[in-house]
């Protein structure tokens, strides 16, 4: 089992920037896929951003390609993502997303919700124009 616990959400200006956190505990691989996933009111829940853990594979959805970074801290197991340039289209839930199994690589893939058995609470990312 895996615990999955969000932080850092909040409410930003256009433009401004924002670094979300998430801490795993528990039972983790020394490299596995972890993702960030968020949800807009009314809308299905798109993947933003993974990576394996013990490495330096990420991918980025198209629409927060050179704006936010996906990264992790490995000695603390805590994963962020930071978010500058922030747009109004940014606001949604945002939830932190760890799959079963070891991690080499991530594509494209590992934006499918399905591959990840364990998520966390969500944080509240607002932006304002």
């Amino acid at each position: 089992q895996v615990q999955l616990v969000e932080s850092g959400g909040g409410s930003v200006q256009a433009g401004g920037s924002l670094r979300l956190s998430c801490a795993a505990s528990g039972n983790t691989p020394s490299s596995y896929r972890m993702a960030w996933f968020r949800q807009a009111p009314g809308k299905e829940r798109e993947g933003v951003a993974a990576i394996c853990t013990g490495g330096v594979s990420t991918v980025y959805d198209d629409s927060v390609k050179g704006r936010f970074t996906i990264s992790t801290d490995n000695a603390s197991n805590t994963l962020y993502l930071q978010m500058d340039s922030l747009k109004p289209d940014d606001t949604a839930m945002y939830y932190c997303a760890a799959a079963k199994g070891v991690c080499a690589v991530v594509t494209e893939y590992a934006l499918h919700l399905k591959l990840y058995a364990y998520w966390g609470q969500g944080t509240l990312v607002t932006v304002s124009s």
